[in-house]
């Protein structure tokens, strides 16, 4: 019994330092981090950049008290094209650029950190101002505490979104892999898995997005600022609890699967070809 104990912690011992001794080839490591920011970056920015249009238009219906509709949703695309201009549809995306891009980096090379880290220990492997002068005009205006208003829906919201995504995505693969014998899906197949990590990630954290949108425009809209319960409570008494908290969710469904779609083919299709450059 006593040379199991003293086994038991040899191997104990020896999984601990496995894990968190410095790597022999940390050029390597370095490069793999790298690759998984740059990856990440392109693939937040391409994402986004690509259903800007139905972004813009979604928030547009969330921050308002108008009944959504596909029908209206389209009338106000079209008339912003027709009054203020093509490009007019992507007007904000360089802002959420300065928030996706870095986001979207580390989101996915913290995913891939984890995985690697996690598989080693259990074995498997108008005119519109630029955003600087958007950012100096609401702290002169608002106060810097304005900058954060949604900051904790926003973080609560993330949780069930980025969880409930990365597992849809990786799960696909891995079923894929297991009952298809391919070890790696083809491009369209990721576009499908993506799709479905995007419905399912966006359906469960977007009554928490609505709150966020309401708390940060409130000094636009006339809204109160309130917490995230009474913000809650007042989307749910003036509008309904399906109508008020799911309020452009079809939209989403549009646009979140072809976004979700997008990243995670970009980043796994960006992380083969930057292997093959490095090999």
């Amino acid at each position: 019994m006593g040379n199991g104990v003293k086994e038991g912690a040899v191997r104990l011992q020896e999984d601990a330092e496995a894990i968190l001794s410095p790597p022999v080839s940390s050029k390597s490591d370095h490069r793999q981090v790298l690759s998984s920011l740059l990856s990440g970056a392109l693939a937040g920015a391409l994402a986004k950049t690509a259903v800007a249009p139905l972004d813009r238009t979604k928030i547009i219906f969330q921050v308002s008290s108008k009944r959504f509709s596909a029908k209206e949703a389209l009338r106000l695309l079209y008339f912003t094209y027709l009054h203020e201009g093509f490009l007019s549809l992507w007007r904000g995306n360089s802002a959420t650029m300065v928030r996706v891009v870095p986001y979207a980096a580390i989101q996915f090379s913290a995913h891939e950190e984890y995985k690697r880290v996690l598989g080693c220990y259990y074995g498997f492997h108008g005119e519109y101002s630029n955003i600087f002068q958007v950012f100096i005009r609401i702290s002169r205006e608002e106060g810097l505490k304005t900058l954060y208003h949604g900051f904790t829906p926003t973080v609560l919201g993330v949780i069930p979104y980025a969880g409930l995504s990365f597992f849809t995505y990786e799960t696909l693969k891995s079923l894929h892999r297991e009952y298809s014998g391919h070890r790696q899906p083809y491009p369209f197949e990721r576009m499908i898995f993506g799709a479905c990590a995007g419905i399912i990630g966006q359906s469960a954290s977007y009554p928490l997005d609505v709150v966020r949108r309401r708390m940060q425009t409130a000094g636009v809209t006339g809204h109160p600022r309130t917490s995230i319960a009474c913000t809650l409570g007042a989307i749910v008494r003036e509008e309904g609890l399906v109508r008020g908290l799911y309020k452009g969710l079809s939209m989403n469904w549009l646009k979140g699967p072809i976004a979700v779609g997008i990243s995670f083919t970009t980043f796994d299709l960006m992380q083969i070809l930057l292997r093959r450059l490095q090999s």
